[in-house]
């Protein structure tokens, strides 16, 4: 199903080091309305979805993941010169001593993902209006990140993901209509 190119959908560009950053950056990697949720739940409706709007799960769930990995690199940027005592000074002390370096599935506070985040009820439109309230929070989410940092670098990535986050939300929103239009047609048989 899938072809990976070695490359990001988006540049991530880093003007410093910024562990602070990073752990607020980290709710969109492992949090519940963050890019690994957003994939495995999408990725997860499409077997109870109407052909009809089938695509449109497949194609941004995997974009969701490019977003994980967005995301990943710059928590990575972030972080790859900090120090022990950087790392503690911005909140990641109990993240460093369990994980080093290494990503975690994990939100900003320090709580490991969990299969709850994502919801499927088995119902296409209860499921995609899930799917339009996940986007639009992930959206608010990132406009808050950018509100956080004053790395224009940063800024931009963030901006290409709050973007994204919109038009996937729109993309919802007319799955739902053609699904409504659908249900309503009469059936002859």
């Amino acid at each position: 199903m899938w072809i990976y190119e070695k490359k990001l959908q988006y540049p991530v560009r880093v003007s410093k080091c910024d562990p602070r950053m990073a752990r607020f950056l980290i709710e969109q990697y492992g949090g519940a309305d963050g890019e690994l949720s957003a994939a495995l739940r999408y990725l997860n409706q499409r077997y109870t979805i109407p052909d009809k709007v089938v695509g449109l799960l497949n194609d941004i769930g995997t974009e969701e993941f490019a977003h994980l990995e967005m995301i990943a690199t710059m928590v990575y940027k972030l972080t790859k010169d900090a120090t022990p005592e950087m790392l503690e000074a911005a909140g990641l002390g109990p993240h460093f001593v369990n994980h080093d370096n290494a990503l975690f599935y994990e939100n900003a506070a320090g709580n490991p993902w969990t299969a709850t985040y994502i919801q499927a009820k088995g119902d296409p439109i209860a499921d995609l209006y899930e799917d339009i309230a996940a986007e639009e929070k992930a959206r608010a989410t990132y406009q808050w990140l950018i509100d956080m940092t004053d790395d224009v670098d940063i800024q931009d990535s963030l901006k290409f993901l709050r973007e994204r986050e919109i038009v996937h939300s729109l993309r919802f929103r007319e799955a739902v209509e053609i699904l409504k239009a659908d249900r309503e047609q009469k059936k002859v048989y």
